[in-house]
């Protein structure tokens, strides 16, 4: 990473376990440097979580060579009990569908092209 990530002040609406979640469900063969880069953490704040993750049964990982395959468990209910009956696989649909919108909006010069997406 060129740059310290930026600072955040106040609170945000997803956590960064979240956001590292959704990075590794995107690429299970992500390395721990881009998603620090992708989620605008440190690399140590990214071994931390994963390895929260890990520890909660919502992550797994297998050596290949010099580089970690994960494995997300997406049918494991989220921790806090008023989410309890939404999966990791809800959540992650959810942060899927704003990226692809996020990205087709950011990438098209004109507001026409987002048009034809719809809210699940």
């Amino acid at each position: 990473m060129d740059r310290a990530p930026e600072s955040h002040a106040g609170w945000t609406f997803l956590t960064n376990h979240s956001r590292v979640l959704a990075a590794i469900a995107d690429d299970r063969t992500t390395r721990v440097r881009d998603i620090a880069a992708r989620c605008r953490l440190t690399e140590r704040a990214v071994q931390k979580i994963i390895a929260d993750l890990e520890g909660g049964g919502y992550l797994t990982h297998v050596r290949e060579g010099r580089s970690n395959v994960y494995s997300v468990a997406t049918g494991k209910r989220l921790r806090h009990p008023a989410d309890a009956p939404a999966t990791v696989a809800e959540l992650l649909s959810i942060l899927i569908h704003h990226e692809s919108t996020y990205a087709t909006a950011s990438s098209a010069p004109t507001a026409s092209s987002a048009e034809g997406h719809e809210a699940p």
